[in-house]
């Protein structure tokens, strides 16, 4: 032996930093063919020392081919190592070609390839390898099954891994720990909680993996099943085991399920204790999660200023705590402080900015954050491309949300549901329509939220035919036992007009929600049928059911079609008994209610002895006088707000002006419409114009009413074209009624009492071809006038019910 080779045994041996793998490599062919590879140690177990640390695919074939040069290319030995070597480097080919090389019937040598194959992540050759073993029948083991239901984990693969249960079955492992703990984490992995139960149930001898891996599948169930994540754990100690940090974090992501600030307080106290999770990085991150869960946000950011290295995971808590808790604006000056600190953001973090964003309607920034990921080149996942298409629909621009949406590779009915909350948004409700009917073609389950979208669309369309088919739908799904879903359906049929549905499918409900009654009530309510809405309300309470405020309102609007005073006065008495006086949207519909009860007196005593009078109040009150005509006490009132100073708004000037009309006070009128864009910087709407439009065609001022049609933002409106049209009736000018007759039939060609209005205009001047060329068009039409109706002693009646 020379002194060369000599050397190079001692430089290899010594482990030399300075000499890299490549190099060794190269020193170790070259001395090769001068050296005799009997001598010990044997040449096979220093190939292998060499594949161990290769670190390059150049070393690597190199290496094989020196293999091959010594006679050892079908060695059972190095084949393994040669094998994972080519894995690592995502080399299937020659992977594959080197275990065909070295098959045999040896179930440890499969099961090194098999491992080999899982720690290169290459878990479709695995699933490969195992089929082909599976074949061989040389039989299993518990570490082939293991890594087969590992890699079917990994992948997604179910049903493969139903195979692989069946074969632990067969060979008798499925009582075995790591195979138990494996088939718990796939059944657990696609929410088939009840199998993992089974396979937990099957398993004898449990140890801490086991019950961690049933804890775990509790906590991470969609059902929220966390309190018997909790149940394992007590079990678990009876055993005398106790938990590990895995285990804690699982019971930590139940605490936070559950919303158990208190259970979260003492895993916490039993890590401390225990010191179990100090400085972990995904212990801590656990800890602020569970916190900002249970609204303890003050304790989690304490935790997170005390992590000796703050990471992107523990950022990334905190914003999503402060999303969850509905602070979008702290969420985001979070988002915007890590950015500061030059933490560079993840998908998660990505997601979370873009949320706040939307939720604030920052459009700007929203973009400012869609361009760095352009910049940057990241690959988005469904969940940061969803809340981009959000973000974009509620900014209102629907062209880029739908782009966005349309470039998306895959969409869930998350994503789908998105979209079509935002078309509904911006009442685009036929779109919303189109939208659930392409995730349904799309062979996409519809969850409850989109469910609800497209039945809120049809409500918006009062398109029954599509709403029963939509109906029909759920039926056949068997998604109508859903009680959020039934009470929208309710609110679909009742703003179609189809009350009798409705009440069909209400007492069909199995179990009635306060918004399943309160739902059927404003239904009645809003179709003419206080009377019915009366009774719904007596059923409930017979049913024991608490109200809300909803409940009480509906209630009031009721008494208030059927002027039934005395009703009204026992719920005055109920909100003082219940201490519901407070609430000022209740108190509110109570004024409304005395006013349109005619008890004027009552409604001000109400309004006079209220805690707190927001600007609702004052809008109430002075409607409540404008309803009587009390135009004196409107004024008053509108002097009272500014020495108070109340800032009325454009409800506040509709009903002032609406008074000024029905009493004739032009100049008052004129004074406060001014004074809107003069004082108050507000510009006036449509409404306002009519009012005035009224008020001056009362006045017989013909030719100024006619001026402020003409500028109306619009250019037309019904109301003030039928108010200025009725005073040329009146003052018999023609010449103006004739122009304003022809824009309002233009407006509403299909409504009778325009006609009417128009063929009496001809009859005062006299233009008897005109009155018969209108009534012939109303007898082409077949319109009809609706006739009127009065309602007497209907409050008697109703208080005898």
């Amino acid at each position: 032996m020379n002194v060369f080779t000599s050397g190079f045994r001692s430089l290899v041996h010594s482990n030399n930093p300075i000499l890299s793998t490549k190099a060794q490599t190269r020193l170790f062919i070259n001395t090769s063919s001068k050296e005799q590879f009997s001598q010990s140690p044997p040449i096979s177990e220093k190939f292998a020392s060499f594949l161990d640390n290769c670190s390059d695919v150049f070393s690597l074939r190199k290496l094989h081919a020196c293999i091959f040069a010594q006679g050892l290319g079908d060695s059972i030995f190095l084949g393994p190592k040669l094998l994972n070597c080519y894995a690592k480097f995502g080399l299937l080919a020659e992977s594959r070609w080197v275990f065909d090389r070295i098959i045999n019937n040896n179930l440890s040598l499969w099961n090194s390839i098999l491992v080999g194959y899982f720690r290169a992540c290459q878990f479709g050759e695995v699933i490969r390898r195992y089929s082909y073993l599976r074949e061989l029948k040389i039989g299993l083991d518990s570490s082939a099954i293991t890594f087969g239901l590992k890699s079917c984990i990994e992948l997604g693969s179910l049903e493969f891994g139903r195979g692989v249960h069946v074969d632990a079955f067969k060979f008798g492992l499925n009582a075995s720990r790591f195979v138990g703990s494996s088939l718990i984490g796939l059944y657990c992995r696609h929410g088939d909680i009840e199998d993992a139960s089974r396979v937990f149930d099957e398993i004898v001898d449990k140890d801490v993996v086991v019950y961690t891996s049933m804890i775990t599948g509790y906590a991470q169930c969609s059902d929220h099943r966390g309190s018997e994540a909790f149940g394992v754990a007590r079990h678990m100690q009876n055993q005398q085991l106790d938990p590990n940090r895995v285990t804690l974090v699982s019971l930590l992501q139940a605490a936070a399920q559950l919303e158990a600030l208190e259970v979260g307080r003492s895993i916490h106290a039993y890590a401390i204790r225990r010191s179990i999770g100090c400085s972990d990085e995904v212990f801590e991150t656990s800890l602020m999660d569970m916190y900002s869960n249970c609204g303890a946000l003050r304790t989690a950011a304490c935790i997170f200023g005390k992590v000796n290295s703050q990471t992107i995971g523990s950022w990334n808590a905190m914003i999503a705590g402060h999303l969850q808790m509905e602070q979008p604006f702290e969420a985001f000056n979070l988002f915007c402080q890590m950015v500061q600190e030059n933490f560079m953001p993840d998908l998660i973090t990505l997601a979370n900015g873009i949320l706040c964003c939307a939720t604030l309607k920052y459009l700007l920034q929203g973009k400012s954050i869609h361009g760095y990921i352009i910049r940057t080149g990241v690959d988005l996942d469904l969940v940061a491309i969803t809340a981009l298409v959000d973000l974009y629909c509620k900014c209102n621009s629907l062209i880029q949300a739908r782009g966005l949406f349309d470039s998306m590779e895959k969409r869930d009915a998350i994503s789908y549901g998105v979209m079509m909350t935002g078309y509904l948004q911006n009442e685009f409700s036929c779109e919303a329509m189109m939208t659930f009917i392409e995730m349904v073609k799309a062979g996409i389950k519809p969850n409850i939220s989109s469910i609800v979208s497209v039945l809120s669309a049809s409500s918006n369309l009062k398109d029954i035919k599509r709403g029963r088919c939509l109906h029909g739908y759920l039926l056949r799904r068997g998604l109508d036992w859903n009680t959020e879903i039934a009470n929208q359906t309710i609110y679909m049929y009742a703003k179609c007009g189809r009350m009798v549905y409705a009440r069909q499918l209400f007492n069909r409900i199995k179990y009635k929600d306060l918004v399943s009654w309160t739902s059927m009530m404003m239904s009645y309510v809003l179709h003419g049928h206080a009377d019915e809405a009366i009774i719904l309300f007596r059923l409930m309470q017979r049913e024991k059911l608490e109200h809300d405020l909803v409940t009480v309102i509906s209630l009031l609007q009721a008494f208030s079609q059927l002027a039934c005073v005395n009703l009204a006065r026992e719920v005055q008495c109920h909100l003082y008994r219940v201490h519901m006086d407070r609430e000022i949207t209740v108190i509110n519909s109570l004024i409304t209610t005395y006013a349109k009860c005619g008890r004027l007196d009552m409604a001000r005593d109400v309004f006079e002895h209220m805690s707190k009078q927001c600007l609702t109040s004052w809008n109430t009150m002075v409607a409540a006088y404008a309803m009587h005509g009390s135009s004196a006490e409107v004024l008053k009132l509108f002097d009272r707000m500014k020495e108070e100073k109340i800032e009325p708004d454009e409800v506040t000037f509709t009903s002032i002006l609406t008074a000024c009309s029905h009493s004739g006070l032009v100049e008052d009128g004129l004074q406060v419409f001014r004074s809107m864009s003069e004082e108050y910087a507000i510009v006036p709407c449509e409404v306002h114009y009519s009012c005035m439009v009224d008020l001056l065609s009362r006045a017989g001022q013909i030719d100024e009413a006619y001026d402020m049609v003409r500028r109306l933002p619009s250019g037309k409106s019904t109301s003030a074209l039928r108010a200025l049209l009725a005073a040329c009736i009146v003052y018999r000018n023609t010449e103006i009624g004739e122009v304003v007759g022809r824009q309002l039939l233009e407006l509403v060609p299909e409504n009778s009492s325009a006609y009417s209005m128009v063929s009496n205009l001809y009859a005062e001047g006299g233009k008897w071809d005109e009155v018969a060329r209108i009534r012939a068009i109303v007898k082409d039409k077949g319109l009809k006038r609706t006739p009127g109706c009065s309602l007497i002693e209907l409050d008697k009646q109703v208080c005898a019910m």
